[in-house]
């Protein structure tokens, strides 16, 4: 076995029982580093401690993750101009906030024979949001829904959306 001391020094290749006997003598425990490599590594450390650094540092690792979330608004076709203004602040709010923005436009009774009216709304919707917004799934059917999903834009992509309008 390839020892390595709780300093980290390489001591060289040892017996198992002299590896084991300079893990009691320091009173730490000898663990096994890779199992694969020839011979394989072990390495004198207090395992308790190894295990709280390494929760620790996952735990930390976890803080640091930005987890973005899909939030959905829903539209009808028969969605009059004030509250269609309400709900565009609110999918501007969400994009701002770093989260994707799922739109649905929701079709009851007769309104499923006329889905280029959705569809019209939901260009509206794209183009109203596109200083904020890029569209990850163009508008797609599904039953009677019509889906689109937002994704915010980059500092970059909202430096160029906004030369794109001047």
């Amino acid at each position: 076995m390839r020892l390595v001391d709780k300093e980290g020094n390489q001591v060289g290749i040892v017996p198992r029982s002299r590896a084991l006997q300079e893990a009691r003598d320091d009173g730490m425990d000898l663990v096994l580093i890779a199992p694969g490599a020839n011979p394989p590594v072990v390495k004198i450390l207090d395992y308790n401690k190894h295990l709280f650094e390494r929760k620790k540092q996952i735990a930390a690792n976890k803080k640091k993750q930005k987890g973005t979330q899909t939030k959905e608004v829903g539209f009808r076709p028969t969605t009059r101009e004030a509250d269609y203004k309400m709900k565009i602040r609110m999918i501007s709010r969400f994009l701002e906030g770093g989260d994707k923005a799922k739109v649905r436009m929701k079709f009851k009774g007769r309104e499923v024979l006329h889905p280029e009216i959705g569809m019209e709304m939901l260009e509206r919707v794209e183009n109203d949001l596109s200083d904020l917004a890029s569209v990850e799934m163009k508008p797609e059917a599904e039953g009677k829904d019509m889906l689109m999903i937002l994704a915010p834009l980059s500092k970059k992509g909202k430096a160029q959306a906004k030369n794109a309008k001047t």
